[in-house]
């Protein structure tokens, strides 16, 4: 193969390769800058973006208050991760890994970080105890799902959506090799819901809010624009729990969080309160019109 790539001894870093995210990537972790965190009203400090895994808190956020628990009220903060906003002082304090999202929950005695997607849905899931089953086995099934999705999303994104989507230049073997991944994965979900309503059986669980954000919207070709290459119509069952989950109220708001692209009426840049979902669309809505 004449363009085959031969391993140096010892890599080096070029800051030059990467792609789309060249200018945000790294080999090393830390802040690179000096800047605190917000901190609004509510016990509950989101930093986050609306990228699947930042979805992933804010239904479960949205869905926890729709259920008419209060103490979930929260105040959700944009990091614009192209900008480097996550390599703050205050974010690496809330985040080492610097990846979105980060919760600060005030409500503890000594603040409590929570990072991870997985373990923020976790952390909160038991802390107002909703959609994590009681029952042992039914809890330990939502985890073996929560966790797969964990362990899988990286060869979705980072994988899959690296290659195909946002890599500088195209090569048929990573392609290859990570699209049978993804369509193997897609096959474990169509099997798994082809005889339950939800992903770990007849309850709604975060284990939908974690594998829904990143496998719904690659079948809706909501992310890499994928779906006729990857021959999404042919995952039934997935598309109709796509579709089931993504009628939800709360859902269709935790969408908007910390948006800041698209129409309009599908931005929140950032959530305070309730009211906000009204009042800044509206105020989108009408800046676009002028």
């Amino acid at each position: 193969m004449s363009n085959e790539y031969t391993p140096p001894k010892v890599w080096k870093w070029d800051p030059k390769n990467g792609g789309k995210f060249a200018n945000i990537n790294r080999p090393i972790a830390g802040a690179t800058h000096d800047k605190d965190l917000p901190v609004g009203k509510h016990p509950l400090q989101l930093y986050s973006l609306a990228t699947p895994n930042g979805v992933k808190v804010t239904i479960l956020l949205e869905e926890l208050l729709a259920m008419g628990v209060r103490e979930a009220e929260y105040d959700a903060w944009i990091i614009d991760i192209l900008e480097g906003e996550q390599f703050s002082s205050g974010f690496v304090s809330a985040n080492p890994n610097s990846k979105i999202p980060a919760l600060v929950d005030h409500s503890t005695e000594t603040p409590t970080r929570v990072f991870e997607s997985g373990s923020i849905l976790l952390y909160l899931a038991e802390k107002y105890g909703h959609f994590i089953p009681q029952d042992p086995a039914k809890r330990t099934e939502c985890l073996n799902w929560l966790f797969w999705q964990m362990g899988s999303a990286p060869l979705l994104g980072g994988g899959f959506g690296h290659f195909y989507a946002y890599a500088p230049e195209k090569y048929e073997y990573p392609i290859n090799r990570y699209t049978m991944e993804i369509k193997r994965q897609l096959d474990v979900l169509d099997k798994q819901l082809e005889h339950n309503p939800y992903i770990a059986g007849d309850e709604y669980t975060i284990a939908d809010m974690a594998i829904w954000p990143w496998y719904g919207a690659l079948v809706k070709n909501e992310v890499y624009e994928a779906a006729e290459f990857i021959e999404a119509h042919t995952y039934k069952n997935v598309l109709r729990w796509c579709e089931d989950i993504g009628k939800r109220n709360a859902v269709q708001r935790g969408k908007m969080v910390n948006r800041a692209w698209g129409e309009p009426s599908s931005q929140l840049r950032e959530r305070h309160d309730a009211s906000d979902f009204d009042t800044q669309t509206q105020d989108k809505l009408e800046q676009a019109s002028e």
